[in-house]
């Protein structure tokens, strides 16, 4: 039901603005991490590469606005992908528009086909997050503060959490995910501690199958492993991370 202003109240006595949403989508492609892009095919900022995302529908909330483009963008659903809020931005002239405040977003897809761009999108790629860094790729309005914001994030909570675990199928080996923490840190681990870890984790299940038959040329298939939800990890961190890689200041692009 639609609600009622209060009498005497007039919303014309302020001033007008928009809310959107923006989505960082992380995955990682040849053991290296990646981002979601899509070169914008309009004004402002036409030929720029920016985050995907859109304005917030009148009958929407900020999550159902941001589990709808992620839908879009990838065709992956909140049940597919981790979806998280990050937090609100909102400087004055972020866009050239009209005063615009944003609700950012950051999502995990193991597996992502780059989609067909549409809407105000020229085109969509898979940049490495490397590239961004470094400089190499700049982007449209606040994203790539808003960017850094969710790798941030990403990366602190690889300590604390199972949310690594979402960069891989939903049955994967150990050393595949020893892989994705070595591609979001940029370092590499000790595979010894890593697997133990693991292990004592019970945040991580192990498939249970009927043992394999040693073949001709011996050994066993790696065991498989499965991750049913992201939560905070109960026993001592997988892996520490110990230095954060260098990355240009804000406003630098």
């Amino acid at each position: 039901m639609q609600p009622v202003s209060p009498s005497g109240y007039d919303p014309r006595e302020f001033p007008p603005f928009a809310v959107t949403v923006d989505i960082v989508v992380f995955t990682i492609l040849h053991d290296a991490l990646h981002v979601l892009l899509i070169e914008r095919g309009q004004d402002p900022f036409e030929g720029c590469m920016a985050l995907p995302g859109g304005f917030v529908r009148p009958d929407e909330s900020l999550d159902e606005a941001a589990a709808r483009e992620l839908e879009e963008e990838t065709g992956l659903t909140k049940k597919e992908a981790y979806l998280e809020q990050l937090r609100t931005y909102g400087a004055p002239y972020r866009d050239p528009r009209m005063r615009v405040i944003t609700s950012a977003y950051w999502a995990v897809c193991s597996s992502l086909v780059i989609p067909e761009a549409g809407g105000d999108a020229a085109f969509a790629l898979l940049a490495p997050m490397s590239e961004i860094e470094s400089g190499s790729i700049s982007l449209a309005f606040d994203h790539r503060d808003i960017l850094q914001d969710a790798l941030e994030r990403l990366r602190g909570k690889l300590e604390y959490t199972s949310v690594g675990a979402r960069f891989c199928p939903p049955e994967f080996t150990i050393s595949s995910l020893r892989r994705a923490y070595e591609a979001i840190w940029e370092t590499r681990l000790d595979p010894g501690n890593f697997h133990r870890n693991v292990q004592r984790s019970p945040s991580f299940k192990k498939v249970r199958r009927k043992p394999a038959v040693v073949g001709r040329k011996g050994g066993r298939p790696a065991s498989l492993w499965t991750a049913p939800k992201v939560e905070p990890l109960t026993s001592a961190p997988l892996a520490r991370r110990h230095k954060s890689p260098m990355r240009p200041a804000r406003g630098s692009d």
